[in-house]
């Protein structure tokens, strides 16, 4: 199999100073290309000078994560593609586990490796962690986390295990799947794009997969950190619209649910003293309705076949019954 690492880039020097030399180490059977998304820094003569084996392709705007991929992916011929933010250390023999997978299993269109945390690396890493899945009102969470508990990694997930959605920090797609599909929603911007996609994915009977045998190290916040209110509003704003366009009816009752839930969640910023991150999700909520009727259009333009959710309320389970591992969900 032929497969193409492409690492989007925005002004991101030091990060492709610290992370590229274990890409270019241990990905032998893989052609490597730099994504960048019209950075201003001087990354690019940095590649080009250090690196001149690997690939540039250079986008004329900053897209983000959506639209950087889907313009440059348009140019390179592959049969998998493993999209692979700047800020992810890998390890010897990542891709092996990665291509036995697809070239046995013919209808899996999505796999994520284990990601563990760079700063602690015996802990999993909040991006991914050992596969996502979402709840009924379009919560995610992962083997390995939910909310803010992270998981150590006790070789509990070393496993072969269908998952609902996997990270944007490593994921690999079949570059058949990711054409059938018209690639990521520009309109997401960053954030949740993946979890989008992989929906629609399972909604044509796609499998997606968590290699537990394949391991990287994701440092996590390099381009936006948890901290910055403009990730609330991305996740917010994003997350309810991929529960719209592809969520099964009835939807007035989920969606309703879900913004009461969101509603709480802004009061909970007003208590932690956070009110930045409240009137982030304001912003989504205005977002969200301003979209709506183009979210509609799309929605009855796509199948709505999976049962999407294992569980009926993540919020519930953690905050409330104190479930705080998968293992106890």
């Amino acid at each position: 199999m032929n497969i193409a690492v492409v690492i989007l880039n925005w002004n991101g020097k030091k990060l492709l100073e610290t992370f590229l030399p274990s890409v270019v180490q241990h990905s032998n059977e893989a052609d490597i290309y730099i994504a960048d998304n019209a950075s201003t820094d001087d990354s690019i003569q940095f590649v080009t000078s250090q690196y001149p084996e690997i690939k540039i392709i250079k986008n004329t705007v900053n897209g983000g994560y959506a639209k950087g991929y889907n313009d440059v992916l348009q140019q390179i011929d592959a049969d998998i593609f493993c999209l692979l933010n700047s800020d992810v250390e890998v390890t010897n023999n990542w891709l092996k586990p990665i291509t036995k997978t697809f070239e046995s299993e013919p209808n899996t269109a999505i796999i994520q490796p284990k990601i563990l945390d760079y700063k602690n690396k015996n802990y999993f890493e909040y991006a991914g962690a050992a596969g996502g899945f979402i709840d009924k009102y379009g919560f995610p969470y992962c083997r390995g986390r939910i909310f803010d508990t992270i998981e150590k990694d006790e070789d509990q997930y070393n496993d072969l295990a269908e998952i609902f959605w996997a990270s944007g920090a490593c994921f690999f797609v079949r570059s058949s799947v990711f054409k059938q599909l018209n690639g990521f929603d520009e309109h997401f911007f960053a954030h949740m794009e993946e979890i989008d996609f992989c929906w629609r994915a399972k909604n044509l009977d796609y499998n997606i997969k968590y290699n537990g045998q394949s391991k990287v190290y994701h440092l996590g916040g390099a381009t936006l950190s948890k901290a910055n209110p403009k990730k609330t509003y991305l996740n917010f704003r994003n997350s309810l619209f991929t529960l719209i366009k592809n969520a099964k009816a009835p939807l007035f009752p989920t969606m309703f649910i879900r913004l009461t839930l969101d509603g709480i969640a802004g009061l909970k910023f007003l208590v932690e003293l956070k009110p930045k991150h409240t009137l982030a999700i304001l912003k989504s909520h205005v977002a969200f309705y301003c979209a709506l009727t183009r979210l509609l259009k799309q929605r009855k333009s796509l199948p709505h076949n999976v049962n999407y959710h294992q569980k009926t309320s993540i919020v519930v389970d953690y905050f409330v019954n104190k479930n705080k591992v998968y293992k106890s969900l």
